[in-house]
């Protein structure tokens, strides 16, 4: 979890630290160089890669909170598990849940409840008051309470 966290410093985001926003994803994604498509998908969203160049897709149709933390997942592919050097395509974000899979909603949860939130308001102001899904709040606290992040 510290290497993690160690690439995620590099970003010289507020990650953690403060929310982040919409307009901080695409400033990253812009940043790196990274097509962010919104397109009707049957599923919320997938990191790929294709002869160097890379791409998120989301679903269009999604709320505007969940499709935050879907983009920001997806980021998350690509700062921890992007192909190096290969012309094939790469996807993440399809399939089963795993290590990659976990790593990357941990990128997204700090980004959107950062460790002051969680620590200066309760579960139901932030489900009742900001609007999180209860099971975000619920992800975000077993990961402050197992890592302290």
């Amino acid at each position: 979890m510290n290497l993690l966290v160690k690439r995620i410093e590099k970003l010289h985001s507020r990650w953690n630290v403060s929310a982040l926003t919409a307009e901080d994803l695409y400033k990253l994604c812009s940043d790196h160089d990274i097509e962010v498509l919104e397109v009707p998908l049957r599923i919320d969203g997938f990191y790929y890669s294709v002869m160097g160049r890379h791409f998120i897709a989301v679903n269009s149709s999604l709320e505007p909170r969940r499709k935050l933390f879907v983009l920001f997942h997806e980021f998350a592919h690509f700062m921890f598990h992007a192909p190096t050097g290969s012309p094939s395509a790469r996807f993440h974000g399809i399939g089963r849940r795993c290590r990659k899979e976990r790593e990357a909603d941990m990128f997204a949860l700090c980004a959107l409840i950062p460790k002051p939130m969680l620590e200066s308001r309760s579960a139901a102001d932030l489900i009742d008051g900001e609007g999180f899904p209860e099971s975000m709040v619920l992800d975000r606290s077993e990961l402050f309470k197992t890592h302290g992040i």
